[in-house]
């Protein structure tokens, strides 16, 4: 037979059903004791019954059965609130006192001055664009949020749900002048100061958590009520009131509102990421290839009003009254990001399917990918502008990107791209219409990080990178490295015609560049450009030209940001051209820090600058007939020399040699038009770096003029360091060449008085240069004894201290 097993006995329970009865029912423990009594009377006095024991342990019973079921009750109830959490659509609302008291705690030293960097940059960006006629320039001066934090669900917080979305719903009333906001503003009579002195903003936010807890969406649910109070002055007791400087109160709101609205209003919401680890860098910009795949349910009685977009730019809103959908439907759609937009080619039918990828440049660690749709007219002059969409992606603290859309009925659509180089797929609605949807693939191809680091292709290091964006600060300190630009080549160029040539010009702060002409859409330039490193941000900017007689044609522009380069590493990069629908550079850059033998010390040590001046090519016609009478005025610090003058020529033959003593000064060529009589004209100026070429190796190449539109100048320079190499002395002694050129520069002299006179002034002005060529070279004589004696006393020098050092001391 099957053994029985004895029921256990747990203490705790008991114990905790006796603790409990105390609590709820605190005379019972007097019962104990009054059955005592009743026991001993019965055991000593009389006998009582036997019926005691038995409703004793009854009532026991009845006691332990009524707490075993309170237990089960509330268990029930726990069950079925957190059932009713996760399937009602709304909670009732619950009081939020808890957390307004810990935000006064942790507001003052870590969420105030993370907002204030923060928001900080966003109002500085906004105050760039933005600003009254009557202000001409404002600068943010200082931004802090102060230690009085915002005041959240004082009318009590609920949950939300939104198909598989969820969201907190909870007010927000931010009231406070514990804060210290201030601008610098130019005005036409003066400057002043623009304090921010009150702050109210209330609404109602929305909170709603995505990527499994990783990340939070926020925004208001609608345009919140702005209050701005403003003084002018320093922001103490000088300050004036704000009627000296009207409008600027009423400026400042619409400013905030405007901001409001495009960020952070329904149904656009910004996105905080909550990562596991932080690597504690700052992305700067980045690379994203976006496919525009297809999209689905076209209707055009899905988009009941439209506007249309005539050839001249002008916008007409036409309504539509016809639901047909015939191959005459004709569909394209237009991303954009920023300034830079590209659009696919026109497919026909309510599912158009398009394949077109484009290259797209992140200046910012978050951006705002938009997609325009649009119907080509049957008279292909005009289109109508459908519907839009948007996709906004943000850079996380983990190395990773978040992708985020309002979806159907106001839902959210996020993707987690776990690293660079990961595709990521996403259908999106156009904004009003949730029939017709429009599918699309992004890659983040890298991150570029302010410390020179990169994310690309899921590593954490690379050679190669970019991050196109801009600002020219006033202040341009230079840092001692170089930057060297290689414009390569240009593909998919907008041409005006085929027989047109294509041209770069750089500008890099207040240095500008610009490549020779090259013809067709996809032009190979292949020339290197040199640049003194700037701090605080400095931004390329290149702009793309077609040559024309009556004015050179804008064909697009950039702007990349050389912030993080690592030396002697080259970035090769396309960048895509803003403001046109077409077209990319490629560009080589590379950042060189100049060595103790490159930053001009040899001055000291008797060095010499060598400058061959070879020839000219492709140089602006000068004069009428369509030529030139070239000639190079060559300043290199407070010296100047010149070359001979090649007459009616555009591709001049110099051959001539100069040198300088190496002392760090910068070497300038001038190309002169020389004229006899009127005074000669400038067709171009060119810097001939010398500085990083090692010592005694010879640098050929051609250094396009600047200041016209083409012209280019081939040179060999050469430093020359006595130490290294033995300076090789010409054959006639130079105080002797000296002598000669002197009774030749005299004997010249009278010829053109004798010519003059006789009034023969064109062969006079022709003998006249080669005075001036006999006057260049008496200098380079005198220069060359001015050398040699340097060297001399130099290698003096050096021996007087080889004896001192070696005497016996």
């Amino acid at each position: 037979m099957r053994k029985m097993k004895k029921p256990s006995i747990d203490m705790r329970e008991i114990t905790e059903f006796l603790n409990q009865m105390l609590v709820e029912k605190p005379l019972y423990p007097l019962v104990i004791p009054l059955l005592f009594v009743l026991w001993s009377i019965e055991k000593w006095v009389f006998n009582l019954s036997n019926w005691v024991p038995l409703a004793v342990a009854v009532w026991a019973t009845i006691q332990y059965g009524s707490h075993r079921q309170r237990i089960v009750v509330q268990d029930l109830n726990k069950k079925w609130k957190q059932l009713i959490l996760q399937t009602s659509h709304t909670t009732p609302l619950e009081h939020c006192e808890w957390l307004n008291k810990l935000l006064i705690e942790v507001w003052p030293n870590f969420i105030s001055p993370k907002l204030s960097l923060k928001f900080s940059s966003i109002v500085e960006k906004r105050l760039k664009h933005r600003k009254p006629k009557l202000i001409e320039k404002i600068e943010l001066l200082e931004f802090s949020l102060g230690s009085c934090p915002p005041i959240l669900g004082m009318h009590g917080a609920q949950w939300l749900t939104a198909g598989d979305q969820r969201f907190i719903r909870m007010g927000c009333d931010w009231d406070t002048s514990n804060i210290s906001i201030m601008l610098l503003a130019k005005l036409a009579m003066g400057s002043t100061r623009i304090v921010v002195n009150n702050v109210h903003v209330k609404g109602d936010l929305l909170l709603s958590p995505i990527l499994d807890g990783k990340a939070i969406l926020y925004s208001f649910v609608s345009t919140p009520e702005v209050r701005i109070g403003v003084a002018f002055g320093s922001g103490g007791s000088q300050s004036l009131p704000a009627t000296e400087v009207p409008g600027v109160s009423s400026w400042l709101v619409k400013l905030c509102n405007d901001s409001l609205n495009k960020t952070m209003v329904e149904p656009r919401r910004r996105c905080l990421y909550l990562p596991a680890v932080d690597l504690r860098k700052k992305a700067v910009g980045g690379v994203i290839h976006v496919t525009v795949v297809t999209a689905g349910s076209l209707s055009r009685n899905s988009f009941k009003r439209r506007s249309r977009i005539n050839d001249d730019g002008s916008v007409v809103v036409v309504d539509n009254h016809n639901d047909t959908m015939g191959k005459d439907f004709h569909t394209f759609v237009e991303v954009e990001l920023e300034d830079l937009t590209r659009r696919t080619l026109e497919v026909a039918g309510p599912n158009p399917t398009w394949d077109s990828t484009f290259n797209m440049v992140l200046h910012d660690d978050a951006g705002v990918l938009k997609f325009n749709l649009y119907e080509c007219c049957s008279d292909s002059l005009n289109y109508d502008y459908l519907a839009t969409c948007e996709i906004k992606l943000r850079y996380c603290d983990d190395d990773s990107t978040v992708f985020w859309a309002v979806g159907p009925d106001s839902s959210v659509i996020a993707k987690h791209a776990e690293f660079c180089g990961q595709e990521v797929e996403m259908v999106v609605p156009f904004e009003g219409i949730n029939s017709a949807k429009l599918k699309v693939k992004l890659t983040l191809k890298e991150w570029q990080y302010s410390d020179g680091l990169h994310s690309l292709s899921g590593l954490q290091l690379s050679s190669r990178g970019s991050s196109l964006h801009g600002s020219i600060s006033n202040f341009q300190p230079r840092t001692g490295r170089k930057i060297y630009v290689t414009v390569v080549e240009g593909k998919d160029l907008l041409e005006k015609e085929k027989s047109a040539k294509s041209y770069v010009k750089l500008q890099y702060g207040k240095t500008i560049q610009r490549t020779r002409g090259a013809a067709n859409s996809h032009p190979a330039w292949n020339q290197k450009f040199e640049f003194e490193e700037i701090s605080d941000g400095e931004y390329l900017k290149i702009k793309c030209y077609n040559e024309d007689m009556f004015g050179d044609e804008n064909i697009g522009g950039a702007r990349v940001n050389l912030e993080g380069l690592i030396d002697g590493v080259v970035r090769d990069v396309w960048v895509p051209l803003e403001k046109v629908n077409k077209g990319e550079v490629r560009l080589e850059i590379e950042m060189v820090t100049i060595n103790d033998y490159n930053q001009g010390p040899m001055a000291s040590q008797g060095g010499l600058i060598e400058l061959v001046l070879i020839e000219g090519r492709d140089l602006v016609a000068a004069d009428i007939r369509g030529t030139s009478d070239p000639y190079v005025r060559v300043q290199y610090g407070n010296l100047k020399r010149r070359t001979k003058v090649m007459y009616k020529t555009l591709t001049p033959q110099w051959h001539q040699t100069f040198e300088f003593p190496d002392d760090g000064s910068l070497l300038a060529l001038h190309v002169k038009d020389h004229n006899a009589l009127l005074p000669t004209s400038s067709i171009g100026d060119c810097i001939v770096e010398y500085q990083r070429l090692p010592p005694n190796e010879m640098s050929d190449k051609w250094i396009p003029l600047q200041g016209v539109k083409r012209g280019e100048i081939h040179v060999q320079v050469t430093r020359k360091i006595p130490q290294l190499q033995k300076k090789v002395s010409d054959s006639e002694p130079p105080s002797s060449r000296g002598q000669k050129i002197s009774t030749q520069m005299k004997q010249t002299m009278m010829k053109i008085r004798s010519l003059i006179e006789e009034e023969n002034f064109e062969e006079a002005s022709m003998i006249l240069s080669e005075l001036e060529s006999l006057h260049d070279v008496e200098q380079e004589c005198i220069v060359q004894l001015e050398t040699e004696q340097m060297l001399l006393l130099n290698k003096i020098n050096e021996l007087g201290q080889e004896i001192i050092n070696a005497s016996p001391r």
